[in-house]
């Protein structure tokens, strides 16, 4: 629009020009024809103004309307910046304060074991050491023969901030001595966990420190002692018996324990059914001693009756013998016998 308003102011200087130099060459004779000149150039000097008057409508209103929607999404966005900044500062608010941080990674803590591990497997707010304290640590996870590991959560954010403030502004200086304070907090804590937590055989022989962010916990696992060269997390491991876990370290830990929990369901289970195998195969022995000893009295009644059979087919031989005696001393073969009327005549005398 404007390049097309540039032209148009153009177009008209160089008709003027144009107009111009052709009055000076041409001789003034005819007035007429001059005043003719002069009303076609006001006619379109006018009609250049009018098309001039409408484009500068056309122009200013949608200069307008595109300026008007600009307002809106400036103060749309404003809006937002504004929205943004009150609920950093809400959440600035919430977490203000080192009270307020702990909280925070002891909220992060549990999420992680109530994912990880079934409710049975860990305590909340545990004593591990009743008769002389009654500091509670955070959560203690349930281990073999019910031996407990006590795991306590630790983010010194001032301290944290500090190395990160100091990293950002290239001050070396300020950034090994923010280090080193971060190091004395995470020795304090240890030496507190400890103190108050590492109970056996309560407890086991170590104890787990866990920090909410990865960031924080490379920090701790690159830090060095300046003099010693050791690192922190291993001279708190030989020191105090204490372990540093970041998120991503600690599921490897609670993994690996529920899988140590399960394996050991599994071996009680195998053991049961070793002592039940071992039992059924007991009482199938004594199954098979019973019957070896069922066919030794069945042979023994075998004997018996063969011994029966022997006395009963001598006993009809011996009779066989004595009927066949009397029949030769009986000159009428059909009389009966003795044996045979013995039943008559008792028959006979009892009628």
């Amino acid at each position: 629009m404007d390049s097309l308003l540039i032209i148009l102011v153009f177009a008209v200087l160089i008709l003027n020009i144009i107009f111009f130099i052709s009055f000076k060459k041409e001789p003034k004779n005819d007035e007429n024809e001059l005043d003719k000149i002069k009303n076609d150039f006001n006619g379109l000097k006018d009609s250049i103004n009018q098309s001039f008057s409408k484009m500068s409508l056309e122009v200013s209103k949608d200069m307008t309307g595109t300026l008007s929607r600009v307002d809106e999404k400036v103060a749309s966005f404003n809006k937002q910046v504004q929205e943004i900044q009150t609920s950093q500062n809400n959440f600035s608010r919430i977490l203000a304060g080192v009270k307020q941080y702990g909280g925070l990674s002891e909220f992060s803590l549990a999420t992680l074991l109530q994912d990880l591990l079934p409710a049975s497997q860990y305590i909340a707010n545990a004593k591990m050491k009743p008769d002389e304290t009654r500091d509670l640590v955070e959560f203690a996870v349930k281990l073999q023969n019910d031996v407990l590991c006590p795991i306590d959560s630790h983010w010194p954010i001032e301290k944290y901030k500090a190395v990160d403030e100091a990293f950002q502004n290239k001050d070396k200086e300020a950034l090994a001595s923010a280090r080193h304070e971060l190091a004395s907090a995470f020795r304090t804590k240890s030496k507190a966990v400890n103190q108050k937590y590492i109970n056996p055989p309560i407890t086991c022989d170590f104890a787990i420190i866990f920090v909410p962010t990865e960031g924080l916990y490379a920090e701790l696992v690159s830090y060095r002692d300046p003099k010693t060269k050791e690192l922190l997390i291993e001279e708190l491991r030989k020191k105090y018996k204490v372990t540093i876990a970041g998120p991503n370290t600690i599921c490897a830990l609670i993994q690996s324990f529920h899988l140590g929990f399960t394996s050991l369901k599994i071996q009680k289970n195998a053991t049961q059914i070793f002592n039940d195998l071992n039992t059924i195969s007991t009482r199938f022995s004594k199954h098979f001693d019973n019957i070896f000893l069922l066919r030794k009295k069945l042979e023994e009644a075998m004997s018996v009756v063969d011994s029966f059979g022997k006395d009963a087919r001598s006993i009809s031989r011996s009779l066989e013998n004595i009927k066949n005696k009397e029949d030769e001393d009986d000159p009428n073969p059909d009389s009966p016998s003795p044996v045979r009327t013995y039943g008559q005549v008792d028959k006979r005398k009892v009628s």
